[in-house]
């Protein structure tokens, strides 16, 4: 459940997605329909719609993993839309779940979006089929993707810096870039922790042109990066401008969190009456 401290953080967080982008798809692919059964989006109101703001990943019947930062105020009426292709038209594979429960990690810090990791209790389990299941993710003592190893990415973020929006889920793959580049002070700096990892995929050398920029852009944090078929990693934060050489996507290293998933997840024993009172 929300503590009062998950609202302190969610106010910084909210005021610190003012000034910053989330990520999505540049340079991708459609994917196939119903592809990724995994993938989660995160819709809030708009006027008397839902408008999709950040994406997910299933990993259990009732829950779903995402980032801090994908919901700033808290539920505050989102909802969670599973079996999703296309964003507009009424597919009979779509469920929809309220959010029962959002556990934000305790340590996100809103200034560099450390520990960007937060998880989801569904109203309800969902229903299995094709278009929905849960998706492998990585745990303590697994092999994360070391450098120049191509990852995926995917989301119904923007596909370009003007914010132009796909509306079918879109797919891309990347290359993890090397840590301590991204440490360096032209890139991330000290933003960079050794919680996350940074992957894109830059022009060649020697460099084809035209050459089709491919990275994750505005719109689809809380989505997942996957590593032979296994989530190693939270879509994050990145550059204000997508594609950027030296502004990868970042992404939350998995791996570090399996304690606090686990204890998250865990059944909550029902409360008793105390009969001596």
């Amino acid at each position: 459940m929300v503590s009062g401290k998950d609202v302190l953080v969610s106010a910084a967080v909210f005021a610190f997605a003012l000034i910053s982008h989330s990520e999505g798809i540049i340079g991708g692919r459609e994917a196939a329909p119903h592809s990724r059964p995994y993938m989660a989006s995160i819709q809030a109101p708009h006027g008397e719609n839902l408008k999709h703001e950040c994406g997910g990943f299933v990993i259990a019947d009732q829950w779903v993993m995402t980032a801090v930062h994908c919901l700033p105020t808290g539920p505050n009426g989102r909802k969670v839309v599973l079996g999703v292709h296309s964003l507009s038209e009424a597919e009979e594979t779509k469920q929809m779940f309220d959010i029962m429960e959002l556990y934000n990690h305790p340590e996100f810090s809103a200034s560099n979006y450390d520990n960007d990791i937060a998880l989801i209790k569904l109203d309800r389990p969902f229903n299995a089929s094709e278009a929905i299941k849960a998706v492998e993710y990585i745990r303590a003592g697994g092999i994360n993707p070391e450098m120049n190893a191509e990852v995926e990415t995917t989301g119904w973020g923007s596909l370009d810096d003007l914010g132009s929006r796909p509306d079918k889920l879109q797919e891309v793959s990347v290359e993890i870039v090397n840590p301590l580049l991204c440490r360096r002070r032209d890139y991330f700096g000290s933003k960079f922790t050794s919680n996350m990892m940074c992957a894109h995929k830059v022009c060649p050398n020697p460099c084809d042109k035209p050459y089709k920029k491919e990275d994750s852009c505005d719109g689809d944090s809380g989505g997942p990066l996957l590593f032979n078929g296994v989530v190693v990693g939270i879509t994050s934060n990145g550059g204000k401008k997508c594609g950027q050489i030296k502004k990868p996507g970042i992404y939350t290293v998995i791996s570090h969190y399996t304690e606090w998933i686990d204890n998250t997840m865990a059944p909550q024993p029902e409360a008793t009456l105390d009969d001596s009172s």
